[in-house]
């Protein structure tokens, strides 16, 4: 009874939107108050305030990196983003999508026999939205994929 649901028009993107949310949200209150204090302090020296107002930049460029990763869909394959690599794969790479329980992100299981995994799907503060895009992701590569080819 249960259908799987068709999968989604393209081009899509899936990202970790609420994660992606509170880290730049905390990273630019932190960073503001963190340079604002800096600016206030009179006993700081130059040096000083130069020091703590580049590590304020430096704890936001760490938590935009964290806020990086995605999954873009489109009619030729799949751009997965994470943190610090993005890689390019066709429909015919990808042979299965896996979130499985307590997965901190989807994996791709490629046809070279290799696993990649996307962390643009990742259930930590939104585990619903994380299933479901799993699903949408796993119906594109099965309706796209080396699978369709095959006519299966």
């Amino acid at each position: 009874m249960n259908h799987p649901a068709p999968p989604p028009a393209l081009p899509v993107t899936f990202r970790p939107t609420r994660t992606r949310i509170v880290l730049l949200t905390v990273g630019a209150a932190m960073s503001a108050v963190i340079i604002a204090v800096t600016l206030l302090l009179d006993r700081l020296s130059a040096a000083e305030r130069t020091s703590f107002v580049f590590v304020a930049l430096l704890f936001f460029g760490v938590l935009a990196l964290l806020s990086r990763p995605k999954v873009v869909a489109d009619e030729t394959g799949v751009t997965v983003v994470n943190l610090t690599r993005t890689r390019r794969l066709a429909w015919a790479e990808i042979l299965r999508v896996n979130l499985r329980p307590g997965d901190p992100w989807v994996f791709l299981d490629l046809s070279d026999g290799t696993s990649l995994p996307a962390l643009g799907i990742q259930p930590g503060i939104a585990k619903a939205q994380a299933i479901a895009d799993a699903r949408a992701l796993r119906a594109l590569a099965e309706s796209r994929g080396t699978g369709a080819e095959q006519g299966g």
